[in-house]
């Protein structure tokens, strides 16, 4: 099969990972050309300048910074990026918020695959969602409500702000997610996807249902919270203690 290949760099501080992954590609990713590699910060950003690749395979963390440093300095330019990263909650959840793609180490060459395919395909029929932009401006934002989760939906990606979110219902594959100006958004992603990512003040109270505490407008004994949209939701005994600690 030919492709059209995607020009690509890596940004990757360690020799070894560096050609661990040009083997990868090599082997299993023929749609991908690796045209530049960088160890740093310092040697990433003129790189990139100069590429202007169309897919960057960035470290998250590197000498001299990390891999939102790379993004801030580049944000005039526009590329894909599959980050590759040892596990940090903090980093996974800026990642996932953000729809990105995320390899673990050590890289699985299955996932390896899933990735490319996908920014193979989005690149080719000019599916290009400025992911990189809204990464940044979470990672500077301070206070998570304010930050800004990208939806994946049917037609395409949508980007929100946490605090908009008023509630999300799980529906079979799907999220239901409420805004608070009455908008409903159907998400390709299951309600499992949301509970990990999204930071208090998102709650589950239901196996079906995640609630934006700062949206309570009331809760009575019977176990019923009402929010501001008008929505009732019976919280499940599982999730109540911790529910009520959140209002002593």
């Amino acid at each position: 099969m030919t492709f059209q290949k995607i020009k690509s760099v890596i940004v990757e501080d360690e020799l070894a990972a560096r050609e661990v992954l040009k083997n990868y590609l090599s082997k299993y990713c023929p749609q991908v050309e690796v045209v530049g590699e960088a160890q740093n910060i310092k040697e990433a950003v003129p790189l990139l300048h100069e590429i202007q690749p169309q897919l960057v395979f960035l470290d998250v963390e590197m000498p001299f910074g990390n891999a939102f440093d790379v993004l801030e300095a580049c944000k005039d330019l526009q590329f894909e990026t599959i980050f590759v990263t040892a596990f940090s909650e903090y980093s996974l959840k800026a990642l996932n918020q953000s729809a990105a793609y995320y390899l673990l180490k050590p890289i699985s060459i299955e996932e390896l695959i899933v990735a490319v395919n996908k920014v193979h395909h989005q690149i080719m029929n000019h599916e290009i969602f400025n992911r990189n932009k809204i990464i940044v401006e979470n990672f500077h934002e301070s206070k998570p409500e304010k930050q800004q989760v990208i939806l994946p939906t049917l037609e395409g990606f949508e980007v929100v702000k946490m605090e908009e979110i008023v509630r999300l219902r799980g529906n079979g594959n799907f999220t239901d997610l409420y805004l608070n100006n009455g908008d409903k958004k159907m998400v390709c992603r299951f309600l499992k996807h949301f509970s990990e990512i999204l930071p208090l003040p998102f709650i589950r109270v239901h196996k079906s249902h995640i609630i934006n505490l700062n949206c309570v407008k009331s809760y009575n004994k019977g176990g019923i919270i009402t929010l501001n949209d008008g929505a009732e939701i019976e919280i499940s005994p599982t999730y109540k203690e911790e529910f009520l600690k959140n209002f002593k």
